[in-house]
């Protein structure tokens, strides 16, 4: 039902709709969005080195994204894990409409297990709310540094990179009782 490929030009006005789909939740709800960045965030798609990937269902339909780097960002880091190999994520976004298929533990289980596959030790990522430290924790990331950076504060995560079992069964159809059990044992955490 989802498969995740690198995002190309021809994805970004996707993108865009994807991400304002999700700005308009976020405000629905009183938080803040990416409204003012959208057409830069949906930009990423068009990155030549090939950084962006999306999460489409079966009709070909971008219902999330995550822009994957080779490399840690060098703030906040020891030097002793800039030394690790990792994959950083950052910019995910998803289709609120598919909440309850959790595409953003989808993507999250993806990277960490592509991360694993090529050799990395870690997926980390960042994040300015402590809100979605909760979420990421629940997806198997820990808090590992927290760092003023000009105005925000920036909650640094990591998660060891590891084969997901069972990745391809939830990846092929969400619905499916042990795929949905997995899932769901996600938001119970």
């Amino acid at each position: 039902m989802f498969a995740m490929r690198l995002a190309v030009a021809a994805d970004a006005p996707a993108v865009a709709a994807m991400i304002h789909a999700r700005c308009t939740w976020l405000e629905e709800r009183g938080l803040p969005s990416w409204r003012d960045s959208v057409d830069e965030l949906a930009a990423q798609a068009e990155n030549p080195d090939g950084s962006m990937w999306v999460l489409e269902d079966d009709g070909g339909r971008i219902v999330g994204c995550t822009t994957v780097q080779e490399e840690t960002p060098p703030w906040g880091w020891t030097p002793e894990e800039l030394a690790e190999p990792a994959h950083y994520l950052y910019t995910t976004v998803t289709d609120p409409a598919y909440r309850a298929f959790k595409p953003g533990t989808l993507i999250a289980w993806w990277a960490v297990d592509r991360a694993a596959q090529v050799g990395k030790s870690w997926v980390r990522r960042g994040c300015f709310f402590p809100g979605l430290v909760r979420y990421y924790e629940r997806q198997g990331f820990t808090l590992f540094h927290e760092v003023q950076r000009t105005r925000r504060r920036v909650y640094l995560m990591g998660r060891r990179a590891e084969r997901i079992a069972g990745l391809e069964r939830m990846f092929a159809d969400p619905t499916d009782p042990a795929a949905a059990a997995a899932l769901t044992a996600v938001a119970r955490l």
